[in-house]
């Protein structure tokens, strides 16, 4: 195995395209490291990103967008407030991932490029609305977040391709987010089913939503009916409805030992309505 330590993003991309043999990036380790452990993945050429400028920055823009850097670890997400106060549900997700100790090394874009359906912090990124910079050997390209896994442990980034930086968008005026997940312990454990809610409110009634779920299907996916059912109401009991039925017939879940086919299918349209609940009351800058 060869271990590199590219000074720029130029580098590392040129790395991988020339490569011959299996690639893998490293920016906080804890997939990657677990995997060469366990013999599942035994990489040819690693390519530690760490030492590239920037890749530790989080930003807020001017037009209060966020840009985080591929090595930012959950818990510099955590222990930042203007982070935290405009998207909590991104947070949520990102700090429910591992022990402290993982908390310390796990990353967004890791998360992200793992491929992995019940990734805790993709369903937040796909409801608020995040994109991720893909740099290659034919230039840098911005991909929406739903758009990067392809299925278990594979995503569309081509030969060569790696994410440089992941934006949020500005939060703006009377918004609000959260991620549920249900898990069979209290802690340190996959989901098994995932949701995020992202909505605006205009007074009392939802202007804007976006809802992703997580865990049930081959990729973590928005779910655009379960929007729609909530736009244009003040979460009463028929939209809450509407939500959750939304949600449950979006499900393509597998049937194994840690949750049922039907188990899923129900537990999304709860955690659905509860997650809105609480990004409802976010958005009307209650606590």
């Amino acid at each position: 195995m060869k271990y590199h330590t590219p000074a720029t993003f130029e580098d590392a991309v040129g790395i991988a395209a020339n490569a011959t043999g299996v690639t893998r990036f490293l920016a906080g380790g804890t997939d990657v490291l677990v995997q060469l452990r366990a013999d599942i993945v035994t990489p040819d050429d690693l390519i530690d990103v760490k030492h590239i400028p920037g890749v530790r920055d989080m930003t807020q823009n001017p037009d209060g967008s966020w840009t985080i850097g591929v090595a930012v670890a959950g818990a510099e997400m955590t222990e930042n407030p203007a982070l935290i106060a405009d998207w909590p549900g991104v947070v949520e997700g990102m700090d429910l991932i591992g022990s402290t100790q993982v908390q310390g090394r796990a990353t967004l874009t890791g998360n992200l490029c793992n491929g992995s359906p019940a990734g805790d912090a993709v369903p937040g990124m796909i409801a608020a609305g995040a994109s991720v910079s893909v740099t290659g050997p034919d230039g840098s390209r911005e991909v929406a977040v739903e758009d990067i896994p392809t299925g278990p442990g594979r995503t569309s980034l081509a030969k060569g391709e790696m994410v440089t930086a992941v934006h949020l968008p500005a939060r703006g005026q009377n918004g609000g987010d959260a991620y549920l997940r249900f898990i069979p312990r209290t802690e340190m454990d996959i989901a098994v089913v995932g949701c995020a809610v992202n909505l605006r409110v205009d007074g009392d009634t939802i202007t804007e939503a976006r809802v992703a779920l997580g865990a049930v299907a081959p990729t973590a996916r928005l779910v655009e009916d379960a929007a729609t059912a909530l736009i244009g109401s003040k979460l009463d009991d028929a939209a809450l409805e509407a939500l959750a039925a939304a949600a449950s017939a979006a499900c393509n879940p597998i049937d194994d030992k840690r949750g049922t086919i039907e188990f899923r299918t129900h537990v999304a349209g709860v955690l659905a309505q509860r997650a809105a609940k609480i990004a409802y009351a976010r958005a009307r800058g209650e606590k």
